[in-house]
């Protein structure tokens, strides 16, 4: 496995047509792996490691993009749409691939980390007896919170809690996890009807390590829908 970051030229037309189509974000992804054919099947949710991608909006100038995924990508094509071609044609790559094998294998039980994800938190409602579910975006933080908190134990971790002097009782603030970065997206799906509705948001918070082989499956398998999307990916950094 191996761990990438990419950062977009904001000033770029194709960097602000990528950021504005997930579609074409995710093509653009999805044609950085050379052994990956674009008439490929998507990959079972059970299939194990799959290309997941996320976009950090950290300022205006500073849009990154993250890939893990089972090979090296190349980014050659995103360099010369939305990146910096002269500095790249000058010695520098234009991105950073890492291996990412040594730092999953060093996950242990106990191990504390600051965390980032974003994810698409949905449930299923019905709104009649006898009517079939609909699949339903949460629309406000705390059931966001709540959804990350529901699957945090099978996932192998754990969210710390803040300590009682930093705690908004009357808010239910306990953990250490924050929700930001939200955004509705509405498009067409290309080649089928109807269209596609996705409720993202990023979460950063601190988390333990509570099962290390569960958290390595999603740190390389994805946490929830829409990952062709750029939703599911958990990165870590140490704390402090």
């Amino acid at each position: 496995m191996y761990l990438t970051r990419f950062r977009l030229n904001t000033a770029r037309t194709g960097a602000r047509r990528l950021l504005s189509s997930p579609q074409s974000m995710h093509a653009a992804v999805m044609s950085s792996y050379p052994e990956l054919l674009p008439t490929a099947a998507p990959v079972p949710a059970t299939a194990g490691p799959r290309v997941l991608w996320r976009v950090d909006r950290n300022a205006s100038a500073e849009v990154l993009l993250f890939l893990v995924g089972p090979s090296q990508p190349d980014l050659t094509h995103l360099v010369e749409q939305a990146g910096w071609p002269a500095a790249a044609a000058s010695g520098t790559a234009g991105w950073q691939t890492y291996r990412y094998a040594p730092f999953l294998e060093g996950l242990d039980k106990g191990g504390t980390w600051n965390f980032r994800l974003t994810a698409n938190p949905v449930h299923s409602v019905r709104n009649a007896d006898g009517a079939p579910t609909k699949r339903t975006a949460h629309l406000n933080a705390r059931h966001q919170v709540r959804w990350l908190l529901e699957r945090q134990e099978p996932c192998g971790f754990r969210i710390l809690t803040k300590p009682e002097e930093r705690r908004h009782t009357e808010h239910r603030d306990e953990h250490q996890v924050v929700v930001r970065d939200q955004c509705g997206m509405d498009f067409g799906k290309q080649g089928a009807k109807g269209r596609v509705t996705i409720k993202t948001v990023t979460y950063d918070g601190r988390l333990e390590v509570t099962d290390p082989d569960a958290l390595r499956r999603v740190l390389t398998g994805g946490l929830g829908k829409a990952k062709a999307y750029g939703c599911g990916l958990m990165t870590l950094a140490p704390v402090g």
